[in-house]
């Protein structure tokens, strides 16, 4: 039995294996899944020595416990969080060496929903499609972790890097969305598309990695009945016969057939990733490139 590999000791409510995703296969119905926070999952693998796309643990709200058989060196980022190893407080945001057979607890998120865990030489399970993410809405690549899962890790690729702590984004206290409008903005009365950037909405408890669901005021539709169903992107604010806009994450579906009223910059969804139910949303309207 291999000691390069890790224990869960507490999976907490939802941790899953995720690297930079599956692009690329969309025409097969396979989403990109990945981390749904790209940078602080390429900032804990820069910290930890690993290369950007090592797939890292991604924890919801509670985050969870480890426990390497052989002495490693860790980082956690993402959503701040208490970070112990063997019960004696240890950095977040930096390098942390843990002995073997200490038990490292990532705490639940004090800000944010999201907390990234990279261990020296990455998670190695097997890779579906190229990638080792777990995506919840295909099924694809390893399961969300339970108590006892044994995880085999790789072997190390670089020196951690040599740093006190890395400054991080803060979760957003109000998270802004810059979207371009389409491509069915005309299935919607000119009131709905005014209430989609004037108007403020909040961010739903039933979120998840499918996508950030949003409360707030309903959409008015312009044209009555439903698409045919046709390919979604990344981004894609897609509303729902309750006219409350959904934004799609990283698991989200590749075919649709709610008309999308507009598109979130990519550059804007980490935040949303780190959002906690109950944040302020604004969707910024912006010409196309």
């Amino acid at each position: 039995m291999s000691d390069r590999a890790l224990v869960v000791v507490r999976a907490g409510a939802l941790t899953t294996v995720q690297d930079r995703g599956r692009p690329g296969y969309a025409h097969l119905g396979v989403p990109r899944s990945g981390a749904l926070d790209l940078p602080a999952a390429a900032l804990v693998n820069r910290l930890a020595g690993n290369p950007l796309g090592a797939a890292v643990l991604e924890t919801t709200l509670n985050g969870c416990a480890v426990r390497p058989r052989s002495t490693t060196t860790v980082a956690v980022g993402g959503a701040p969080c208490p970070v112990t190893v063997g019960g004696r407080p240890a950095a977040w945001g930096a390098p942390v060496v843990v002995p073997a057979d200490e038990v490292l607890e990532v705490g639940p998120a004090v800000r944010g929903v999201r907390a990234y865990l990279a261990v020296r030489g990455g998670i190695a399970v097997e890779p579906v499609l190229g990638s080792r993410s777990t995506d919840l809405l295909s099924g694809l690549g390893p399961a969300p972790l339970a108590d006892g899962t044994v995880l085999p890790l790789g072997p190390p690729a670089g020196a951690p890097a040599r740093v006190d702590v890395a400054p991080q984004p803060c979760p957003p206290e109000e998270l802004v969305l810059r979207v371009t409008l389409g491509p069915r903005d005309d299935w919607f009365t000119p009131r709905a598309l005014r209430d989609l950037t004037a108007r403020t909405f909040r961010v739903s408890s039933a979120s998840n990695r499918i996508g950030l669901r949003t409360e707030g005021p309903a959409l008015e539709r312009a044209r009555p009945g439903e698409l045919p169903s046709e390919g979604m992107v990344l981004g894609a604010v897609q509303v729902p016969p309750d006219g409350r806009p959904v934004v799609f994450l990283a698991d989200h579906p590749t075919t649709g057939g709610y008309p999308v009223i507009a598109v979130v910059r990519a550059a804007d969804l980490p935040a949303a990733a780190q959002a906690v139910p109950g944040t302020a949303v604004r969707f910024v309207a912006v010409r196309r490139r």
